[in-house]
């Protein structure tokens, strides 16, 4: 199960770091998302499809729950994601 956190402008699919990795997406994660320790999380519009995408290729089953807040998420003040050289 994942968790998909949202605030009032945007939205991040959380995913574990290595899970990209072992998945071959790694470098197509764009630098719209985040990280924070061994957490990514993939900004909705584009980041959070490549994932759900691969998953389905895999025949793996998707779901999550969702966590509103109704400030600037904290997610916001982490670290973005590197981008792919």
């Amino acid at each position: 199960m994942y968790t998909f956190h949202t605030d009032p402008g945007h939205g991040w699919l959380e995913v574990g770091l290595q899970e990209l990795h072992d998945m071959g997406i790694y470098d197509q994660i764009t630098a719209y998302s985040y990280i924070k320790d061994d957490r990514a999380y993939l900004e909705e519009d584009c980041d959070a499809g490549t994932f759900i995408r691969a998953l389905k290729a895999r025949e793996q089953d998707f779901q999550y729950n969702t966590v509103n807040t109704n400030n600037d998420h904290w997610i916001r003040r982490c670290r973005r994601f590197p981008q792919a050289a």
